[in-house]
């Protein structure tokens, strides 16, 4: 089965992110869940910004790679919001990714100084009207137009964490297909040749 690495959002580590890493679990994949805040949670998108943006968003992508840095080199990347930045930083820049997963949120591929990795199949996934979304989504649409094997799933409505089950933005039908999807996705890549 696959291994994945999946970094939480800007609220921390929360019972949601783990829920759904014990989901991936129960497909029967390893799934690693590095805090990048130091066991630190917050109640609102608000104050898991401000935190966010005092540690400083580089510094918080610097802190997903170095704890993939023990890992092993074919693992799926994987990050909900704040936590799709080092997941796509590392399936981007480090060899050997299988595949990444990014929900709630995607950067242009410029970001990270390189093109995507053809061989490294790639899933974004997001509500349609989520306004945190709106300019992730022009690319998202480009990454989709230029790397071979991209998707990108958009939902119905306009909430942004909704595949947290620990927060208020859950939702049930919406976090039920994301997870199907993410499940089948990592069967698939199981499979696949290591990059």
């Amino acid at each position: 089965m696959a291994e994945v690495v999946l970094f939480h959002h800007v609220q921390g580590l929360t019972p949601g992110v783990v829920a759904f890493a014990d989901e991936l679990r129960a497909a029967g994949h390893t799934v690693h869940t590095p805090d990048l805040f130091d066991g630190r949670t917050f109640d609102s998108l608000d104050e898991g910004a401000e935190f966010a943006g005092q540690v400083g968003f580089g510094e918080i992508a610097a802190r997903g790679v170095r704890a993939a840095d023990p890992l092993p080199r074919d693992v799926v990347y994987a990050g909900f919001s704040l936590g799709a930045l080092p997941a796509q930083k590392l399936a981007q820049t480090r060899p050997g990714a299988r595949g990444a997963l990014l929900m709630h949120a995607c950067v242009p591929v410029s970001e990270f100084g390189a093109a995507w990795p053809e061989q490294v199949p790639v899933q974004v996934h997001a509500m349609e009207d989520d306004p945190f979304f709106t300019e992730d989504a022009d690319a998202a649409r480009a990454l989709v137009a230029e790397a071979p094997a991209a998707e990108l799933f958009l939902y119905p409505g306009d909430r942004h964490l909704f595949a947290d089950r620990s927060l208020p933005s859950h939702d049930a039908e919406a976090a039920g297909l994301l997870t199907r999807r993410a499940v089948a996705f990592l069967g698939s890549v199981d499979g696949g040749t290591r990059a």
